[in-house]
């Protein structure tokens, strides 16, 4: 990492400007090389046939995914780190790494529905048992493992309900039942949470979001503790995977302002969140980072901050119409899928069919924001204008 004595304590938004990098290595230059590569040539057969030297093909790295990889072990704190090219690959590429047929596993029923489709659609045919817990268990969730129970994939806060896990005790259930844990922590990043810290096993970023933060890539991330590496590393290989040098090097690019953005998200957000509270076509906010969210309590302890991505529901009564009105009313938010970019965004939640454990009102209308770095102001003037459009 630059010129840095490695032991030399540094934080966080020193090691997001430094880690990855070294200079000397590049003729100077501040940033590293994007380097487009497949073939490396060897300079013997004596080196060619063991592989005795760093690079041996491109699949298998090269300087530009070793800096971002580099990177985020720093900031994970793990054993080691593999890139996917996006934050879906990244989910199945750990999962597998995992388990095997005949395996069993636990998997959260408020999980990214794309990861919910992958265990139900795949892992199957791979004869990979699969089951859905409650994310409220903490704890009690011991008593859901079975003989054959590998892993336990976790996702905090919950994909489009916001719902908090207690990780800790869940690894720690997991654990003495000899099974990895698996955490989607796309949400927070690991600036405001460090899921290897809570006992997680593997650490899984879409990138694409906060990491690549400007909506014009796709990554994955994947963080292994020691536990877990030798599994991850096989499988990324034997696998074949390999992220384009450029999106990789718009993910190191995005990562040196990570934290100058998240604290703009998550400023933005409450500004935005605080406006919303009080309106009264709005029946609840879901974000942890406010004192009302019921797993408020959660966030706080193992949470030291809170991203732009958020929802709320309307009061009961309100129509798909009236929803689909203010959607469509709305000038600044933009109507997309993904998050994490410069730019605010809404979609309409839909609950139907993605809950098979935990209850849900699939009737309510519920709208999923992301708080982007706009002025705040302009974005409670949108949201105002759309509500009056929908509700008069």
């Amino acid at each position: 990492m630059s010129d840095i004595d490695p032991k030399t304590p540094i934080k966080t938004d020193t090691k997001l400007a430094h880690a990855g990098r070294d200079p000397a290595s590049f003729h100077g230059f501040v940033n590293p090389p994007v380097v487009h590569a497949s073939t490396v040539l060897f300079p013997d057969v004596e080196t060619m046939r063991p592989g005795g030297q760093k690079y041996t093909y491109a699949r298998r790295g090269n300087p530009t995914t070793d800096s971002l990889e580099e990177a985020v072990k720093e900031l994970e704190g793990a054993e080691g780190v593999l890139l996917a090219n996006s934050g879906l690959n990244a989910v199945s590429l750990a999962v597998l790494s995992c388990v095997k047929s005949g395996d069993h596993i636990l998997i959260t029923d408020t999980a990214y529905h794309p990861t919910r489709h992958f265990a139900d659609k795949v892992l199957p045919k791979f004869g990979v048992e699969v089951d859905y817990y409650d994310p409220a268990l903490g704890a009690d969730i011991a008593a859901l493992f079975k003989p054959n129970t590998a892993a336990v994939f976790t996702e905090a806060p919950g994909s489009l309900t916001f719902e908090m896990q207690d990780i800790p005790a869940i690894a720690q259930a997991a654990h003495a039942a000899g099974a990895l844990v698996l955490m989607d922590n796309t949400w927070a990043t690991p600036l405001f949470c460090k899921p290897l810290a809570l006992g997680v096993d593997l650490s899984i970023q879409a990138g694409t979001k906060y990491i690549v933060g400007h909506s014009d890539a796709m990554l994955g991330t994947i963080a292994a503790s020691e536990r877990a590496w030798e599994g991850l590393h096989e499988l990324h290989g034997a696998m074949g995977c390999h992220v384009a040098p450029d999106d990789v090097y718009l993910g190191l690019r995005g990562l040196r302002t990570l934290s100058v953005r998240l604290e703009r998200h998550q400023r933005n957000t409450l500004d935005v969140l605080a406006w919303l509270q009080d309106q009264p076509v709005v029946a609840q906010v879901r974000y942890p980072g406010l004192d009302t969210d019921p797993g408020h309590a959660i966030w706080k302890r193992d949470f030291s901050g809170a991203s732009g991505l958020c929802a709320f529901d309307f009061v009961a009564g309100t129509t798909r119409d009236q929803a689909n009105t203010f959607l469509n009313a709305l000038k600044i938010f933009g109507l997309g899928y993904s998050w994490g970019g410069f730019e605010s965004l809404a979609i309409p939640v839909k609950l139907k069919g993605s809950r098979s454990v935990t209850p849900v009102d699939e009737s309510r209308c519920s709208i999923r924001l992301h708080i982007g770095l706009e002025d705040p102001e302009d974005l409670i003037n949108d949201l105002s204008k759309a509500l009056d459009k929908a509700f008069g």
